[in-house]
């Protein structure tokens, strides 16, 4: 009887040790990794041998194996809870307002012998050289740069395009009646509509000075002029980019699929603005090209994760595989409790996947610190936004190599929950991300319908 439960413990174990590595090979390949389902597949025979063979030795035997890998359990246990990467998360919270004329996508728009042009190098000297040296490159988008491919560039000016028209129709006239709607209401009607839209999350923060820019440099209004804005409330929401094609990165494919993100946020930001506006509230969507406010603060705020290594949003289950939209409005709304994840902010501390790979060097490698009052890493975006306008399209490959940024199926998502949780379990996870998937990029084919495109 001892050996019949012996046998059938041993044999279970094995069992579920071989089904689930098979489990995570078989998609592993729906991933196009094949690297990782191989290794997959070879640890599901290697580790599951063992349980099967040794149902054929001693009784002696099987209890000694069972005991050694209970051991070895109970001491992988032991390194999950201890206490080890721990952050702080200091203050995070800037302490003045950014002003949009002084980012690189601002200052790009800026034409030579302009009254913006020259008001703008007249306040900040410091910028001319550099800016003077990124317009003699070749450009985003352009046929000369080193990824240049007409039909993909087609593909993401027409999207670019798409999204600049309705760059007029962020704001609008109110409704003069009013729904009255409790902040219970409010919230479940906006959630629900932000995800049949097709956001993937959403979030809900009060606006705070912080989260919006000092003064335009793009879009409607006028260059330079104050920003005011009294909402109340700020709804932020993800959009999922798509895996695959990000993993092509930084060839054109990848511009075509950002640009078409930007088109699906402004879609759904545009949406929620004329029917909150519909209801008697106002409302203004902030999207590509002519934000009001600084999304990837605004996202964090409302839950929807922290800002990383990247300087960009990373999200729980996608990493910074998304692109963000907002609307800010009076609707009464119900806030949601800012996520403080410092098992993220360990992760990218330990990880540097990113800085290693990016190409322009324009991610820094050491730990976060204080810049204009608050505790953060900052990237270059001088550096960034020169790689892209040589390449012609926006990189990407930070985003690719990022372990956060794989697909959301139970495998990985069961590696985020332990990441979340335990600090040995962070160290693991990287150091088993980097042999399944390999430490450096490696731009992945083109699948074959984006193969008969290229030109």
């Amino acid at each position: 009887m001892m050996n019949l439960i012996a046998n059938i413990l041993l044999f279970s174990m094995g069992l579920v040790t071989f089904l689930s590595l098979v489990t995570f090979a078989v998609l592993s390949l729906r991933e196009g990794e094949r690297r990782a389902a191989g290794l997959a597949f070879v640890l599901a025979i290697a580790l599951s041998s063992p349980f099967f063979l040794v149902t054929l030795s001693t009784l002696q035997v099987k209890w000694i194996f069972s005991g050694t890998i209970g051991a070895i359990g109970f001491l992988g246990l032991f390194l999950f809870l201890l206490p080890i990467g721990r952050v702080e998360r200091g203050h995070d919270l800037p302490l003045k307002r950014f002003d949009e004329r002084d980012i690189v996508f601002a200052r790009r728009r800026l034409i030579p012998g302009s009254p913006e042009f020259e008001a703008y190098y007249a306040m900040r000297p410091e910028n001319r050289t550099i800016d003077d040296k990124r317009r003699a490159l070749p450009g985003l988008l352009s046929t000369e740069s080193l990824h240049a491919d007409p039909n993909f560039f087609a593909a993401a000016k027409a999207s670019f395009a798409l999204t600049e028209a309705m760059r007029e129709e962020v704001d609008g006239p109110v409704s003069g009646e009013r729904m009255e709607l409790s902040p219970d209401q409010g919230t479940s009607m906006i959630k629900g509509l932000a995800q049949y839209y097709g956001a993937v999350t959403v979030g809900i923060c009060e606006l705070q000075p912080y989260h919006v820019y000092s003064h335009i440099g793009r879009g409607s209004g006028t260059y330079g002029a104050p920003i005011h804005l009294d909402h109340r409330y700020a709804i932020a929401f993800t959009v999922e980019m798509d895996y695959e094609i990000m993993r092509q990165a930084p060839k054109a494919p990848v511009v075509m699929e950002s640009a078409r993100r930007y088109v699906q946020a402004a879609t759904i930001g545009l949406q929620l603005g004329y029917h909150i506006r519909s209801l008697g509230y106002p409302a203004r969507a902030h999207i590509d090209g002519n934000y009001r406010v600084i999304a990837p603060l605004v996202a964090r705020d409302a839950g929807l994760g922290e800002i990383g290594r990247m300087g960009i949003l990373m999200t729980p289950r996608l990493g910074p595989r998304v692109r963000l939209g907002v609307v800010t409005t009076d609707l009464p709304l119900i806030p949601d409790e800012r996520r403080y994840d410092t098992s993220m902010l360990d992760f990218c501390r330990i990880c540097v996947k990113c800085a290693e790979n990016c190409p322009s060097q324009a991610i820094p490698t050491d730990d976060r610190h204080e810049i204009d009052g608050a505790i953060r890493w900052r990237i270059n975006a001088d550096k960034c936004f020169h790689y892209w306008n040589v390449i012609g399209t926006d990189c990407g490959i930070c985003m690719s190599v990022c372990p956060f940024s794989h697909p959301d199926h139970c495998g990985h998502s069961l590696i985020r929950w332990a990441i979340q949780r335990s600090g040995y379990a962070r160290r693991a996870a990287l150091w088993l991300d980097d042999h399944f998937y390999g430490r450096k990029h490696i731009p992945r084919p083109m699948l074959d319908w984006i193969q008969k495109l290229t030109v």
